[in-house]
C-alpha cells in the first residue's frame, strides 16, 4: 500500500478514536455518567455483552451511575446493589382510641304504651341509663332504630317506629347529648326477631303478648372511653 494513503488512513482513524473518546468524556462531564450511552437512552455495549464505559469511569463513578449494579456489579459495594429492605413500620396502636360500641336493645312496652310513641316514666328511667353510659366516653354517636311488631299495615309501622326513635332522640337531647351526635331510623316491622309462624293467629291478647319481643328499640352508643 502506499505510505501516503496508508498514513492518511491512520490519521482519519485516529481522528474518528479521539472524536469518539472526545464524545464519550463530554458525555460523562455533562451528566455525571460513566457508560456511554446510545442514542435509545440505553448503555452502549460491545459484540460480548459488556457496557462501554466513558474514560470518566472508575469504581466509585459506577456505583453512582444508574447502570451501574446491572454493568458492573461484581466491582461494587453489595450493600449499594443489594440494599436491605426495610422492615415495615408497625401499625399503630389504637389500644384505647377505637371508638367503642355498645348496644341496648329496649322493649318498646319498656319505653311506650303499647301502639304508642309517647315515653312512658320507666321509659325514662332506662334512656337516663343510656345518657349516663354516654357520659362515661368521649362520644362518636348515639343510633336509635325502632320497630314494630306485624300487627297493622307496613306503612303504619314503619311510621310507628319513626316516631319513637325520634322520642328517644328528643328525651336525650334533652338531657344533654348533642342533637347532632343522635342517629335515628325506623324499620317498621321489617326486622322482627320472632321466628315465622311463632305467633300464629289474628289479633288477640296472646298474640300480642307473643309478638312483644318485635316491638323494641335498638340503642347504640360508639365512644372512645376518656
Amino acid at each position: 500500500m502506499n505510505k501516503t494513503v496508508k498514513n492518511s488512513i491512520m490519521a482519519v482513524l485516529a481522528a474518528t478514536l479521539g472524536l469518539c473518546a472526545s464524545l464519550a468524556q463530554a458525555q460523562g462531564t455533562s451528566n455525571n455518567r460513566v457508560y456511554v450511552i446510545d442514542g435509545r437512552g440505553e448503555v452502549a455495549t460491545s459484540n460480548f455483552g459488556l457496557c462501554v464505559r466513558t474514560g470518566f469511569w472508575t469504581p466509585a463513578g459506577a456505583a453512582a451511575d444508574p447502570a451501574g449494579c446491572k454493568c458492573d456489579k461484581d466491582l461494587i459495594a453489595k450493600e449499594v446493589c443489594e440494599p436491605k429492605v426495610a422492615a415495615a413500620p408497625a401499625a399503630p396502636s389504637t389500644s384505647g382510641t377505637k371508638p367503642a360500641g355498645e348496644k341496648i336493645t329496649v322493649a318498646a312496652d319498656a319505653l311506650f304504651d303499647f301502639n304508642k310513641a309517647t315515653l312512658r316514666p320507666e321509659g325514662m328511667k332506662k334512656l337516663d341509663e343510656v345518657v349516663a353510659k354516654s357520659q362515661s366516653l368521649v362520644l362518636e354517636v348515639v343510633i336509635a332504630v325502632g320497630h314494630a311488631d306485624r300487627i297493622g299495615s307496613a306503612a303504619y309501622n314503619q311510621k310507628l317506629s319513626e316516631k319513637r326513635a325520634a322520642a328517644v332522640k328528643d328525651y336525650v337531647v334533652k338531657k344533654g347529648i348533642p342533637a347532632n351526635r343522635v342517629y335515628t331510623e325506623g324499620k317498621g316491622s321489617k326486622q322482627p326477631v320472632t321466628k315465622p309462624g311463632q305467633c300464629k293467629g289474628p289479633k288477640s291478647a296472646k298474640v300480642i303478648a307473643c309478638l312483644q319481643p318485635d316491638r323494641r328499640v335498638d340503642i347504640e352508643i360508639i365512644g372512645t372511653a376518656k
